[in-house]
């Protein structure tokens, strides 16, 4: 059993912003289990100035958090002397299909490191559970001796934005510490794509039903005169035109191998989609302008009509 060293700990922003929510909402002081996965990556380092020569540098470790469990309380899968329970820690963990990587600690208004008691957690919750890496070149995974631990704590000080801090660290049972780790923020983009290139999803979209339905309100208002109502229905039909042949079952095609082709299409038919709109968010407010002075002068002529009566 190895005490290897984590490189980083990556989390998406969905997971983090969650995982916040969940702790702010909490009455008081929370903790919960940290589930995830181990990879192991070999990155390589090529020249251009020596190509006869390719420098491979060593194993990269990378937690990713997938999910989590909040107790809720304190105190909930280890007692006051920080030894782990591995029956509480089976009930909870009984719904999550990933693997135990470690724990968290939410705090308010104390220092953002960690308290004796906690160092002794993640020293039991360690010994007791052991974090598999998953290697795609070694089908035969490997365990190691250590675990993640995410600490979140609020300033000492009463501020009037309301701020978190977090910290994430891996315990080395080798000098039983907690050594700070880097947090990577994983999000959905341009820029972080190559992260869901090898990605496929457990379960396909579910069905949805996309219907064009006009609420009481709309039927009820009158929409003006007929030279209106067509101009409307051909800028519907013009904002139609460019979704064609876009289908809600093809966004599935958002994830995997042809994403990097496919979201460019999506980009661009919003982009197109966009300039449409704006073109008839400007029709409209010169319309407004037109109707406000149509207004005034109908007001001064009213005016004007009731001087001449009287």
């Amino acid at each position: 059993m190895d005490d290897l060293f984590l490189e980083r700990i990556e989390i998406s922003g969905p997971t983090l912003a969650s995982l916040l929510q969940r702790v702010s909402s909490s009455p008081g002081d929370v903790d919960g289990l940290i589930f995830g996965q181990i990879h192991r990556i070999v990155p390589s380092n090529l020249s251009d100035d020596s190509p006869a020569e390719s420098s491979s540098s060593s194993d990269q470790l990378i937690a990713t958090v997938t999910s989590f469990i909040c107790s809720g309380k304190t105190v909930s899968f280890y007692d006051p002397l920080g030894r782990v329970n591995p029956r509480r820690i089976d009930y909870l963990r009984v719904d999550s299909p990933d693997h135990l990587i470690g724990w968290f600690s939410a705090r308010r208004k104390t220092s953002n490191r960690p308290s004796m008691r906690e160092l002794a957690v993640s020293s039991s919750l360690s010994s007791q559970f052991h974090l598999p890496i998953e290697d795609s070149e070694n089908p035969k995974s490997t365990n190691m001796a250590s675990s993640v631990f995410f600490l979140l704590t609020t300033p000492l000080a009463d501020q009037l934005i309301h701020t978190h801090e977090y910290r994430s660290f891996q315990f080395r049972s080798s000098n039983q510490r907690l050594e700070p780790r880097s947090v990577g923020i994983v999000n959905i983009g341009p820029a972080f794509r190559g992260h869901y290139g090898s990605f496929s999803p457990k379960s396909g979209f579910p069905p949805l039903v996309c219907e064009l339905r006009r609420s009481a309100m709309s039927v009820d208002y009158d929409e003006g005169s007929l030279s209106a109502k067509k101009q409307a229905g051909k800028d519907q039909k013009e904002i139609d035109a460019l979704a064609d042949g876009l289908h809600v079952g093809d966004l599935r095609r958002l994830v995997g191998a042809e994403a990097a082709n496919y979201t460019g299409g999506i980009e661009e038919m919003y982009e197109k989609m966009l300039a449409k709109v704006e073109s008839l968010a400007s029709d409209v407010e010169r319309s407004s302008a037109m109707i406000y002075a149509q207004d005034k002068r109908n007001r001064k002529l009213r005016y004007r009509a009731a001087r001449i009566e009287r």
